[in-house]
């Protein structure tokens, strides 16, 4: 694959991940249309880092990166963790009054927290992975920390660019695995991961 080709290949990948999760949903709960929300957040993220990415702009890329995390790990833990009373906060019409109430969801760490005692053992894994290995980086581009700071100064790296495409990828398997849970298609799981099987070289290295 010459250098650039990542790119076109992770819009062919998400083209063929689209047409597997436009399905509808499994019912009209608060809890799952509202995980749903979260999901197609993730996934837009997704598509906006991997514009920023072929444009160069890494830092950019990178806090968009988080915010994808972020919005899928909401999801999962929307879906599986969350208590009636928390979807009901984050469903409520978008008030001062509701954003005050809103405030007090859990972060990151505590929903994780809340996966690995009930939600499933692979998506905790993958989440607490991911967290473990990319976090303090992630929080570094988001507030211009050292690691942005220095790449700025020095330039970005080819590879590096290419290495956090990866991991949007990987990320976004995830959130089409969720979307398929949603709308009670779990067998899709094994076409999504097949799919991506297919497209290893613009996927994270197994582990």
């Amino acid at each position: 694959m010459k250098p650039f080709e990542i790119f076109d290949e992770s819009d062919n990948l998400a083209e063929k991940l689209q047409e597997i999760i436009d399905l509808p949903l499994l019912d009209n709960s608060s809890r799952i249309r509202t995980s749903d929300v979260a999901c197609s957040l993730s996934l837009e993220h997704w598509h906006s880092a991997r514009t920023l990415l072929r444009a160069g702009l890494l830092p950019s890329a990178l806090v968009v990166h988080r915010a994808q995390f972020e919005a899928l790990t909401r999801s999962i833990w929307l879906t599986y963790a969350a208590s009636n009373e928390q979807i009901s906060k984050l469903t409520a019409d978008l008030s001062l009054e509701s954003e005050q109430t809103a405030k007090n969801m859990p972060q990151i760490a505590q929903m994780i927290q809340a996966l690995e005692k009930s939600g499933p053992q692979q998506a905790y894994d993958a989440l607490a992975r991911f967290k473990d290995n990319n976090w303090k980086a992630l929080n570094s581009y988001a507030h211009a920390g050292i690691h942005p700071i220095r790449r700025h100064h020095d330039g970005y790296p080819l590879k590096l660019l290419q290495d956090v495409l990866r991991n949007t990828n990987g990320l976004a398997v995830m959130a089409c695995m969720q979307a398929v849970v949603l709308s009670g298609q779990q067998p899709l799981q094994r076409i999504i991961l097949e799919l991506a099987g297919k497209f290893s070289a613009c996927m994270p290295p197994p582990l």
